[in-house]
């Protein structure tokens, strides 16, 4: 009976963390502060918190998540261009996870709530190792709770799917919320530009490597941060 609860509550403790470090990014930030709750203004997908695996590098199912679909979503109208946007993860998580963080933004050609991501989509920042790639403390995501940037000044206005990624450990951990940009310079042409799917292979180095055991360099998947 020892040796049974012995083993049982080893099983519990190394668990725990595994179920606590899923995650999923489907709150909105603007200029620092949180705007709305879970899912007011990102699409919401069907997976609940579980992340998603080189299952869905193929499919449609990359650009905004599982189930998360053009549909009831509401759109935040309040974004200028230069402002501070991200997004906050659920039930006051932390990505618990190394690993590479991005934004990509898709312009809508009217209503982004009826937009399926079909077009063109570009990245707009991203978030490598600053320090070892197989340390946790090599990477400016680990421990955070929100991921956020500065919106470019010489965005089109309109609307826009803002889809952000998280990729820990071979898992990736995407949603993408709707947002309308006002006050741009419109002088930008993104370039280059994707169509999601299309931006990953399931053979990238930055999908397969090793956080845990592995050397070398890490290199960054996806295309580069589109010129702006």
């Amino acid at each position: 009976m020892v040796r049974y609860s012995t083993l049982t509550a080893a099983v519990a403790l190394l668990s725990a963390p595994l179920a606590s470090s899923h995650y999923i990014l489907n709150i909105l930030m603007h200029n620092g502060k949180q705007v709305g709750g879970e899912y007011t203004y990102v699409r919401k997908n069907s997976n609940t918190y579980m992340p998603s695996f080189t299952e869905i590098i193929d499919s449609t199912d990359l650009r905004c998540n599982k189930g998360a679909v053009a549909g009831s979503t509401q759109t935040y109208q309040n974004v200028k261009a230069g402002d501070k946007i991200g997004l906050k993860l659920f039930n006051n998580e932390f990505i618990e996870h190394p690993g590479p963080g991005f934004f990509y933004m898709s312009k809508a050609p009217g209503n982004v709530s009826d937009y399926d991501g079909s077009g063109d989509w570009f990245k707009v920042w991203e978030s490598g190792p600053t320090g070892s790639p197989t340390s946790t403390g090599g990477w400016p995501t680990y421990g955070k709770y929100t991921m956020e940037f500065t919106l470019p000044t010489t965005l089109e206005d309109g609307e826009y799917l803002l889809r952000g990624e998280h990729i820990g450990i071979h898992e990736n951990h995407m949603e993408c919320a709707q947002i309308r940009i006002t006050g741009g310079t419109g002088t930008a042409k993104p370039s280059p530009v994707s169509k999601i799917p299309g931006i990953y292979s399931k053979s990238d180095p930055g999908l397969t490597f090793n956080f845990w055991g592995g050397g070398g360099s890490y290199v960054m998947p996806g295309p580069a941060v589109a010129k702006l």
